[in-house]
């Protein structure tokens, strides 16, 4: 091993069983030429839903809410109990590669009820249709339809949701999704909702080039260079012009958007120094500053991708508290 390499550090045992079965179930239900059985996993998968609950758990209750019955478009509604006073609203978007997990898996519940909490924000975490069988851009279309539903249907958030002060967040490939949501408000005209930032939780990025830190990290834990490669093929159509140069993955590659004619909003974009896509979010995050973007760069040097998910990782809780103040700092300009 090269003295440049690195591997991930070790994790506290919780985290480590996790990502080891998160892993093996992933390998096993990828069938052949990058499909998924997606009944399998659904069915191993069942275990860890989670239902809405009325009744408050850990200072949060929560609703579902139904978009499009057609697509399975949703979202579950995360409302703080402890205030009544006016909230901003977060509009979240799960990752998993495009391809696997929902707002009720267990994880992202547990994670959105703490942002909810942490933040004091009302969030709504959104199921949008998942690849392969839903190919780019069914999970940007879904994204943006979902903050024209809330748009035109306030009322089926509480009363205290001030949808003037909206964030758009998203971790990995939800992280990808409110980026180009986030691109597509610009483009609209949205009557009540006005985004003030964007919050990139180790963006899901990528292009043709293997960049140094997907070189480098050779024990990434969670998501494994030919599991990134799987999930890029997975989710792109089929096509000379969808290759990982795309905009939709090399956001900042030679088809990329020209951002400084957009109102684009102040963003934060966390990195791991543990995650094999860091180099492509650093990308990110210089190619917002050089657009003249308001952005901010929070690096944990000793996170591996997906920490958020594990309270046992002090990360994961620093990570609430850098998110709440990047949002107190965004409503008070």
């Amino acid at each position: 091993m090269s003295s440049m390499d690195k591997e991930a550090p070790s994790l506290p045992l919780k985290p480590f069983i996790a990502i080891t079965v998160a892993n093996s179930l992933t390998n096993l239900c990828y069938k052949n030429h990058d499909t998924m059985h997606r009944g399998l996993l659904n069915f191993l998968s069942k275990p860890l839903l989670t239902s809405s609950n009325p009744e408050p758990r850990n200072g949060v209750m929560t609703y579902d809410v139904t978009v499009d019955t057609s697509r399975d478009l949703w979202f579950r509604v995360y409302i703080p109990t402890a205030t009544t006073a006016s909230l901003p609203v977060i509009i979240y978007f799960h990752g998993g590669g495009f391809v696997l997990c929902s707002p009720h898996l267990k994880q992202y519940d547990d994670f959105c009820r703490r942002l909810a909490a942490g933040v004091q924000a009302i969030v709504a975490s959104v199921n949008y249709r998942l690849a392969p069988e839903h190919k780019y851009p069914a999970q940007h279309i879904d994204g943006f339809d979902v903050l024209k539903f809330i748009d035109g249907k306030k009322q089926i958030l509480p009363e205290n949701a001030d949808l003037s002060r909206c964030f758009l967040a998203g971790d990995s490939a939800g992280g990808n999704i409110a980026h180009h949501v986030a691109e597509t408000v610009c483009e609209s005209h949205l009557v009540q909702i006005k985004v003030k930032g964007l919050v990139a939780i180790q963006p899901f990025f990528g292009g043709e080039e293997r960049t140094e830190s997907e070189k480098r990290i050779i024990r990434p834990s969670l998501v494994p260079l030919e599991l990134l490669d799987r999930f890029w093929r997975s989710w792109l159509p089929v096509g000379d012009e969808y290759n990982r140069d795309h905009k939709a993955v090399n956001v900042t590659g030679p088809e990329a958007s020209d951002l400084s004619t957009l109102d684009f909003p102040a963003t934060i974009v966390f990195v791991g120094g543990f995650d094999i896509l860091q180099d492509w979010q650093r990308r990110y995050y210089n190619w917002l500053k050089n657009a003249g973007i308001k952005v901010d760069l929070v690096e944990y040097p000793s996170s591996i991708h997906g920490f958020y998910g594990f309270t046992e990782l002090p990360e994961s809780h620093q990570l609430i508290t850098d998110i709440r103040q990047f949002v107190d700092e965004q409503e008070n300009k």
